[in-house]
């Protein structure tokens, strides 16, 4: 057998002659399968010692390994620096398919049959210029949602709940990632302060579904049980046309540092799973104890078989990988190495895996480690975060607002606006285009929309780490209160500036990433790290203020717009003097209605900016739109550009008022506002209008044919 036939079927295997254990390790020197019994997990029933292969995959074969059974392995080996080896320790299958809970903490493998009936529903497949994805959290969105029964709330099933559906439906988002549902456990750390991890950053194992997050119903009939709930999950979202992206933590695991528990992949070889140097000392690059070793072609193997996994058997659309520059980097030699390698053999067998064809590629560019920030540097197929954008956009509406406001001048123009709201060029390469952004101004780590406007500095005494943890570097501005107010003046500039910020990024080039609870202004009270939080905290409210319906519907106009305008959804860069399809041909004028001048981009008194794009059709019909930004708090006189093949332009949405009625909800309205190239009009200050630009009527043809 060759090494790659012997590495395809790790974990169990069912057959008609019973169960198939394979595990590799190359450390070891014995393994041994332990059977427990059915009713009392303390109990192993049986022992069969595992054999070894010449591609060091310990194999085990029995009957009694079945459906529903708990099994875990013991494994000896060598002392050393290097080594952790417990043999009297039972250890967890790397690739369980079910892991069940016991008593003190204890984990143990479960053999899953995985059966279910698709009934044909196939993945939604939106294409990455129509995808907007909604980060969510599967407890939180729907744990205090009212119009569901008491017993789903907070699971698998509440998010699949037809409430959660038409809500997801109605707001116009298209994929939702979904923080870790791998298997997590809290670290040994917030234990002790009696906290727990909510985010879900502390993977376990990679080939199980969360049991918590399943209904009380699945959980008591176990592992098999709480797959089948998740793929139900999946499979009623699909219906819907929802797609279903997982935020996945390969870089290290829940074992921790050197002295943390021992459960699976240190016990099995910790010299081939996890960075260390020959001292044993673990080399950690995501500031989490340990980091899984790259470098080493087995923990690669194990990335690629979790993820084939949950693409195929569990039919998930996309994969948002945490740290994902951990999983380019090398492994160490003697001469430090490390290094990140945006063709690591890893990231391009992701890319390139035939059996993950289609699947959607999301990366955090960066990890703690030397050069660990790397936005703009993974290989072509991979959509990154966009760091850049977020600090750019936050800064644009809010600290240089602040600083307007505190000095007289904001500090910057608006050039670097400009090249986020187009795509940012100047971080990603040509051939990989807009759509290697991923555009986002908040996410689950750090504060939500509305505390970006409410908060100068973190509150997070509530963590337990006297205010410690947490960024400091919020690019926020609380517009002269922190936290709570009751001045209308206050509040109502809070507002404005939340729909700037969602109309920056809904109407910008790239792929929007929009925070649950964002749309209607959630706040965690200053919280800008509350990953320990399982409360109404961090929780969705249904309860919602009639500003937060108003916001909630600005939301879902700009969702709308942005699908209505392909314009604002390239595919590829522009080139000058070239007409690109699928690109956007863009102009760029000032407050008058004239070219930009090098001042008016980079002039901190200036700040006004009108925004003409068309598209350049393949598979849309042709579009153009003006965007119209000044982001200065004094009211401006705007004339509307005069362009070649514009008869005039329609207002479609202010972000000056709390309330899209007051331009319209459908562009088909008849009150809708319509305005002739060089008008002018009164721009509010800090504000946004976005207008279709309408084509000149044909001329009428010649009647004598």
């Amino acid at each position: 057998m060759s090494a790659a036939d012997s590495l395809r079927n790790l974990g169990v295997r069912l057959t008609p002659s019973g169960g198939e254990l394979r595990v590799w390790s190359e450390s070891a020197d014995a393994m041994e399968l332990c059977i427990f019994d059915d009713t009392d997990p303390q109990w192993i029933v049986k022992t069969v010692p595992m054999t070894r292969d010449a591609h060091n995959v310990w194999l085990a074969k029995t009957r009694t390994l079945s459906p529903g059974r708990r099994y875990g392995i013991r494994v000896s080996g060598p002392t050393g620096p290097r080594h952790a080896f417990h043999p009297e320790l039972v250890l967890v299958d790397p690739y369980s398919r079910g892991v069940a809970r016991m008593a003190a903490g204890r984990r143990l493998s479960v053999v899953v049959d995985g059966g279910f009936d698709w009934a044909d529903v196939a993945k939604p497949r939106v294409p990455l210029d129509h995808t907007v994805v909604y980060e969510a959290h599967v407890r939180g969105i729907s744990k205090l949602n009212p119009a569901i029964p008491a017993e789903l709330r907070g699971t698998y099933a509440g998010l699949a709940h037809e409430a959660t559906i038409a809500y997801l439906k109605d707001l116009g988002v298209t994929s939702i990632e979904l923080l870790p549902v791998q298997t997590f456990v809290p670290e040994q750390r917030l234990t002790k302060q009696g906290l727990l991890n909510y985010w879900g950053y502390n993977t376990f194992n990679f080939f199980t579904p969360h049991a918590p997050y399943a209904t009380a119903a699945a959980q008591a009939e176990g592992p098999e049980a709480v797959l089948r709930e998740f793929k139900g999950m999946v499979k009623l979202l699909h219906e819907a046309g929802l797609e279903v992206i997982l935020d996945v933590v390969y870089n290290h695991t829940s074992e921790e540092g050197l002295g943390g528990p021992v459960s699976s992949l240190r016990g099995i070889d910790n010299s081939a799973y996890y960075r260390q140097d020959d001292t044993g000392a673990y080399q950690d690059v995501t500031g989490c104890g340990n980091t899984v070793d790259f470098g080493h072609a087995i923990p690669q193997r194990l990335v690629l078989d979790s993820l084939r996994y949950w693409a195929n058997d569990v039919q998930i659309d996309g994969f948002r990988f945490d740290l994902a520059t951990t999983l380019g980097r090398d492994s160490l030699d003697d001469a430090g190495g490390g290094s990140y390698d945006p063709q690591h053999p890893l990231l391009t067998a992701i890319r390139d895996d035939p059996a993950l064809a289609g699947v959607k590629l999301i990366a955090e560019p960066w990890d703690v480690g030397p050069g660990g920030w790397q936005t703009g540097n993974f290989p072509h197929g991979w959509t990154e975060w966009n760091d850049r954008y977020r600090d750019r956009m936050r800064d644009f509406w809010l600290r240089d607002i602040a600083s307007a406001r505190a000095t007289g001048s904001a500090g910057s123009g608006i050039g670097r606006f400009a090249t986020r709201l187009a795509g940012s060029s100047n971080t990603f390469a040509l051939e990989r285009g807009p759509l290697a952004s991923l555009n986002f101004i908040t996410a689950h780590d750090g504060f939500t929309l509305a505390d970006l406007t409410s908060y100068n500095v973190k509150h997070n005494v509530g963590n337990g780490e006297s205010n410690r943890d947490g960024t400091d570097s919020n690019n926020s501005f609380n517009h002269g209160v922190e936290g709570p107010t009751e001045d209308p003046v206050i509040l109502a500039t809070r507002r404005k500036a939340m729909r700037n910020l969602l109309g920056t990024l809904l109407l910008s080039a790239g792929v929007p990433m929009l925070t649950a609870g964002d749309e209607f202004g959630r706040s965690q009270r200053g919280n800008n790290n509350a990953y320990c939080h399982d409360s109404e905290l961090t929780w969705l409210s249904w309860n919602r203020a009639d500003w937060q319906q108003d916001l909630h519907r600005v939301t879902r106009r700009l969702l709308q717009l942005r699908r209505e305008n392909p314009a604002l959804r390239p595919s590829r860069y522009g080139r000058l003097g070239e007409s690109v399809p699928s690109a956007s041909q863009m102009d760029w004028y000032d407050a008058d209605g004239g070219s930009m001048s090098e001042d008016d981009w980079n002039s901190p008194s200036q700040r006004t900016l009108q925004y003409l794009v068309a598209s350049t059709p393949e598979h849309e019909v042709f579009n153009r739109v003006l965007l119209v930004v000044h982001s200065l708090e004094t009211d401006i006189v705007v004339t509307l550009p005069t362009h070649e093949g514009v008869s005039s332009y329609t207002l479609l949405w202010d972000s000056n008022h709390d309330s899209v009625d007051a331009v319209s909800t459908a562009a088909s309205t008849a009150s809708l506002r319509v305005f002739a190239p060089g008008e002018t009009l009164t721009v509010a200050g800090t504000s946004m209008q976005l207008f279709r630009a309408n084509e000149d009527a044909p001329a009428a043809e010649d009647a004598r044919g």
